[in-house]
Parts: structure tokens; C-alpha cells; sequence
């Protein structure tokens, strides 16, 4: 009896070795295949980021070259010479420091006041209830979905009619009002921070403005500055409400007054120094990205789960 139940335990426990080793060798091929599609997926992956990038090594190699080398027709991404002089000659010229001082005009009030104006909204939105709220959101939320170019004909006769036309006011005023894509955000932000604190604070006495400014501003802080980021972006990339808003070249922003090298420059064919001015006005967007590229990935991610 001892032996049968022997001879059992002994076949059960080879079964069950058996099975673990098809089960560790099916793991195995598995883990194989998934390796090798990781290193394809990675190759195609490489080639598309030297794709997106290229252009954009092109035209730092391109500002370093001379105009014979630009227009040999041979694709080099090492200039010899190496020239710099491109740089200072942009750097020299009033009308791009103009333009440098005209957009920093721009950004300083639309990002203080529309920032403010924007967490305030996304506040109410958030933690407020008022008739219409959901009803008011989804209708500025479907303003998005409004391109630019079926407004700025509108907008440009609004404005001239108003006599903002040739100034900054069109580019300053409007977003001092906020941002819809900001409210959406921080809106989303607030949604995790528990509503609890805001029926303390009214315990303590504090009304509707002082629960934002102490209370829920500094929680989201982190949210807010990377947004402020990504507007910073947009409105130092911005070309074509400048182009439309803007006739006089005292007022000009940087995107338009690159514009204006690029059909300057380009029939004396010095693309180095079109190049240059693109390179200078690229940097500080770079640098941002580059800085709190982390904060503004996990903000995004975090404002799209919640």
C-alpha cells in the first residue's frame, strides 16, 4: 500500500515537473519574441525621432555655414569653415531685439493676469456649484473645436472697429480673459484635491476668494506653472495673429520680424543668417521643455486620467 501510494506521490510530482518545464520553456520563447519585437519597435521608433529631428540639425548646421556651402547643392551637417558671425549680425539688428522686446510685452500680462483669471475660472468650475455650470463648461469647452481661422476675420474687424488694430492690445487683451485650455487642465487638477478642505475653510470663515488664494492655488501650484509653460510656448511661437493684427514693424513680434528676414534674406540667398535668427528664437522654448520636460509630461498625463 505504502509503495502504490509511493509510486503515486512520485508520478504526481513528475507531472508536475514536467509541466513547470513546458510552462518555463513556453515563458521563455515568449520572452524571446516579445525581445525581439521591443528591438524592432525600438528601431522604428529611432528612425521616426532622426526623421522628426533632422530638420532641426539641419538648420543649426545650415546657420554655421558659408553661402557657397548652402548652395553647393551636397547635403553636410559639418560646415568647414565653421562659421558664428551669423549669430552676432542677427543680434545686431535692432528690428530682432525689437521684436525679442515686443513679444516679451506680449507674454509678461497675458501669462500674470490671464493665469490668474484662468485658475480663478477653473476654481468655480471645480469647486463651486451654480446653475449651468456643466452646461457653461461644455459650451467653452467647445470652443476649442473653433479654429483660429474661422474667428480672425471677425476678430480683425472687431478690433478695428475698437482702433487696436497696428498696436499689441489684440494679442494682450483677449487672453488676459484666460485660456480655455488652461481651465480644462487645472479643472481636471483640482477634481484630486478633496473638496473636504474647501467645507473646512468655509467653517473657519473664509469666503469664495480667500478658499482659492490660500487654500487651493498653492496645491496647484505644480499644475498651474507647467501650463503657464505651454502657453509661454504658444505665444512665442505665434505667427499668424501677429501677421494679421500687426502692420507697423515698431510692433512686430519675433515670429513676424523672422518672417520679414526670411523674404529679405532669402533673395541675397543668405539662408545662414535666416537660419541663425531661427536658431536664437528656438532656444528658449528648448530650454523650457528641456528643463521641465518631466513636470509638463506627468501634468498632461495626470489632467487626462482624472
Amino acid at each position: 500500500m505504502e509503495i502504490a501510494l509511493n509510486t503515486n506521490t512520485e508520478q504526481s510530482s513528475a507531472k508536475r515537473a514536467k509541466s513547470s518545464t513546458k510552462d518555463y520553456q513556453t515563458d521563455r520563447v515568449t520572452s524571446s519574441k516579445e525581445k525581439i519585437a521591443n528591438v524592432i519597435i525600438f528601431i522604428l521608433l529611432f528612425a521616426f525621432a532622426i526623421t522628426m529631428v533632422f530638420p532641426l540639425i539641419y538648420m543649426v548646421a545650415t546657420s554655421f555655414m558659408t553661402k557657397n556651402q548652402i548652395l553647393s547643392g551636397t547635403l553636410t551637417l559639418f560646415p568647414n569653415p565653421i562659421l558664428i558671425g551669423k549669430y552676432s549680425q542677427v543680434l545686431s539688428k535692432g528690428q530682432f531685439i525689437t521684436g525679442i522686446i515686443n513679444t516679451i510685452t506680449v507674454e509678461i500680462p497675458v501669462l500674470l493676469i490671464g493665469g490668474f483669471t484662468s485658475s480663478l475660472a477653473a476654481f468655480a468650475f471645480a469647486k463651486m456649484n451654480f446653475r449651468g455650470k456643466n452646461a457653461l463648461f461644455l459650451a467653452l469647452l467647445a470652443t476649442i473645436m473653433i479654429p483660429f481661422a474661422v474667428v480672425m476675420i471677425p476678430q480683425y474687424v472687431l478690433f478695428t472697429k475698437l482702433g487696436w488694430t497696428n498696436s499689441l492690445a489684440p494679442l494682450i487683451i483677449p487672453g488676459c480673459f484666460g485660456n480655455v485650455s488652461m481651465i480644462f487642465f487645472l479643472r481636471q487638477n483640482l477634481y484630486s484635491i478633496p473638496t473636504e478642505l474647501m467645507d473646512a475653510a468655509k467653517i473657519d470663515g473664509c469666503n469664495y476668494f480667500e478658499i482659492y488664494y490660500k487654500i487651493f492655488l498653492p496645491l496647484m501650484k505644480g499644475a498651474l506653472g507647467t501650463q503657464l509653460m505651454l502657453w509661454f510656448m504658444g505665444i512665442w511661437n505665434d505667427y499668424l495673429a501677429p501677421t494679421i493684427f500687426l502692420r507697423s514693424e515698431k510692433h512686430w513680434t519675433l515670429q513676424v520680424v523672422i518672417r520679414s528676414f526670411n523674404s529679405y534674406y532669402a533673395i541675397q540667398s543668405d539662408y545662414a543668417l535666416i537660419m541663425a535668427a531661427s536658431v536664437i528664437a528656438m532656444l528658449p522654448t528648448l530650454v523650457l521643455f528641456f528643463l521641465f520636460q518631466r513636470v509638463i509630461i506627468e501634468s498632461i498625463a495626470i489632467s487626462g486620467i482624472k
